[in-house]
């Protein structure tokens, strides 16, 4: 295992004996060393295990040495005996528990020991029984927000975010390509149209559907491959399963003169689809999953389509040509313009279209390789799992041409936030790194500056004048309880600050477990306009906040948007594709974020705004 994979296990060996009620020392022992494991630079964790040299290290003691030396021999957490026995003592119901907001493992101590709580279903009884406003440390407004957080987790259990569902998708796409009989295969559905949250997954393919050994052959290895828990449908061309997610996979087989017509069906959305029809009825033609046929004249769509009268469709793109449309991109189908402005771009040139009075036409959607960085991203400083050289290596073997680090500030004490001398040490290790020229690209000295509960920034303006930092990043991580009037006013104040560059995770929301914070964006976004201040597109998969259907007309009003990763070690870096593809859904062109921009470019931004 890696250092940042063992690092991954204490910290969960810790959460573990917590959940037992272990001596807080033996806890914070284990957390302590995922922490020094993190800020271990380049090959000095393997050189350490091959010299067995872990027990130099201050915090190291002989049990914790053999657990990690056990652990990077292994391959998977599983491999080391204390860590399998200790997980298998606490029930997955206990695990589960850690997922509703506002438990954390004293807390679930206190449940289990005193309500005999082991799992969401007998929180939620003993809540509605109100035995848990009667424990101490909880109360009426506890035991409310924790049937809030179950109700909201019952209701999300049904969805996977799309980061996860892109995972599964990805191999059976390449599975389904691999097989002699397959002409065509594409995954549909929101994972096609880039939705934030999947509830299941699609595939479409094209064959001989006459050919029933082929059909067979499909189904079967669809139905076979590896991780299927459960065939809950089975037929002569569909075909569904069920993963141990919970993430259920449909396939369709369609003869290949219908597949284009199957794969626009079925990506939709569903309001998308209906404004298609309507549009093609008006040309008097029905359009369907089964082709674009003749709305006069006996027989369904399907019959029509299987007599040979569907117009021909190698593409989605002649299937919107026949409707006198330019191309829709899968991320747009939302019915929110596309299928005007798409319509209006056939009929007119762009500088027509964008003269005095002009409608908006498609927009040239902004693609992974326009992205030359990325700005809120984390190391060892504060939460992060790598190091400030292993954050710059890996953003250098991306191809970017800058990497901005902004860790978090002293008030983010539980993210071992920077007080003024740590960061003032930061800035320089930045400097001194730029000066080198050893990074092979730009570094930006940043920070994510917490907006306290009253909207000051968690430095005064003595300590930002004498940093010198190059952009400030925003943030509320604090007092998320706030009515909306207060927290709309908080943040403002906030952007209005002269050091505010740019703001963090607009609505603090964690995708499937919790709901952003209430806030006027509306409001927000005209303040962010006014102060020249950006919003960031936070890709985390479990963030991607700020929503998509707020950026078409907040940039076209002159927003500026940057696609930050709010990465804590170097994989999550990769998380910026993410935010481009919500980007897209948001109408995005290149020119409206600014990590499109080269070196100079965004210093020139920066200096600007400072």
């Amino acid at each position: 295992m890696t250092k940042n994979e063992i690092a991954a296990v204490l910290e969960e060996i810790g959460l573990l004996l917590e959940l037992e009620g272990e001596n807080p020392f033996k806890t914070r022992a284990y957390q302590n060393g995922a922490r020094a494991l993190e800020a271990m630079e380049g090959d000095e964790f393997s050189a350490r295990v091959a010299a067995g040299t872990l027990g130099e290290l201050k915090g190291f003691g002989e049990a914790l040495v053999d657990k990690i030396t056990k652990l990077h021999a292994a391959s998977e957490p599983a491999g080391l005996e204390f860590y399998a026995k200790l997980r298998a003592r606490i029930p997955d119901g206990v695990i589960a528990l850690l997922e509703v907001p506002g438990l954390g493992p004293k807390k679930i101590k206190a449940l289990r020991e005193q309500l005999g709580v082991e799992s969401p279903e007998q929180l939620e009884a003993a809540c509605k029984a109100g035995r848990v406003a009667g424990l101490a440390g909880f109360g009426e407004k506890t035991q409310a927000k924790l049937l809030e957080g179950l109700a909201n987790r019952a209701a999300y259990g049904k969805r996977h975010l799309w980061w996860d569902a892109a995972a599964v998708a990805g191999p059976i796409v390449a599975g389904l390509r691999a097989l002699p009989q397959v002409r065509r295969a594409e995954a549909a559905g929101s994972l096609r149209r880039g939705v934030e949250t999947v509830g299941d997954l699609d595939f479409i393919v094209a064959a001989d559907v006459g050919e029933a050994g082929a059909v067979t052959a499909i189904t079967e290895w669809f139905c076979t491959q590896a991780g299927v828990k459960e065939v809950t449908a089975r037929g002569e061309t569909k075909a569904s399963v069920r993963f141990a997610s919970g993430l259920q996979a449909d396939l369709r087989i369609v003869p290949e003169e219908q597949f284009a017509f199957a794969l626009h069906h079925f990506t939709g959305s569903k309001d998308h689809n209906v404004a298609m029809r309507q549009r093609a009825l008006a040309r008097g033609l029905s359009l369907s999953e089964w082709g674009l046929v003749p709305e006069a004249g006996e027989g369904t769509a399907k019959e029509k389509a299987e007599r040979g009268l569907s117009l021909r469709a190698e593409t989605e793109a002649e299937l919107f040509a026949h409707l006198g449309m330019d191309f829709v991109p899968p991320e747009l189908r939302e019915a929110m313009g596309e299928i005007e402005a798409a319509a209006l771009a056939r009929e007119t040139t762009k500088d027509q279209a964008r003269g005095p009075g002009a409608r908006a036409l498609l927009p040239r959607l902004i693609e992974p390789g326009d992205l030359r960085g990325a700005f809120h991203n984390h190391t060892t400083e504060s939460d992060g799992r790598n190091t400030l050289s292993e954050m710059v290596a890996a953003a250098s073997a991306l191809g970017w041409a800058y990497l901005g680090i902004a860790d978090h500030s002293k008030a983010s004490f539980q993210a071992r936030g920077l007080d003024e001398a740590r960061l003032a040490a930061q800035v320089a290790a930045v400097r001194k790194l730029n000066a080198s020229g050893q990074a092979g690209l730009r570094v930006f000295a940043g920070v994510e500056c917490d907006i306290l509960p009253d909207g000051r920034l968690d430095y005064d303006d003595a300590t930002f004048a004498a940093l010198g930092l190059d952009y400030v990043v925003v943030s509320v991580h604090s007092a998320m309880t706030q009515g909306e009037e207060e927290m709309t006013r908080r943040i403002i104040r906030a952007i209005e600050h002269p050091r505010a560059t740019m703001l963090g995770h607009a609505t603090g929301r964690i995708l499937l477990r919790r709901e952003g914070y209430k806030v006027d964006l509306a409001k927000v976004i005209d303040a962010a306009i006014a102060n020249r201040v950006i919003i960031e597109l936070n890709a985390h998969p479990n963030r991607l906040d700020l929503d998509w259907r707020w950026w078409r007309r907040a940039a076209e009003r002159g927003l500026m948007c940057a696609i930050n990763p709010d990465a804590h070690d170097a994989e999550g870096l990769a998380h910026v594709a993410e935010g481009v593809r919500v980007a897209r859904k948001g109408w995005l062109e290149p020119e409206q974020v600014l990590n499109t921009r080269d070196v100079a470019g965004v210093e020139r931004w920066f200096a600007e705004r400072r």
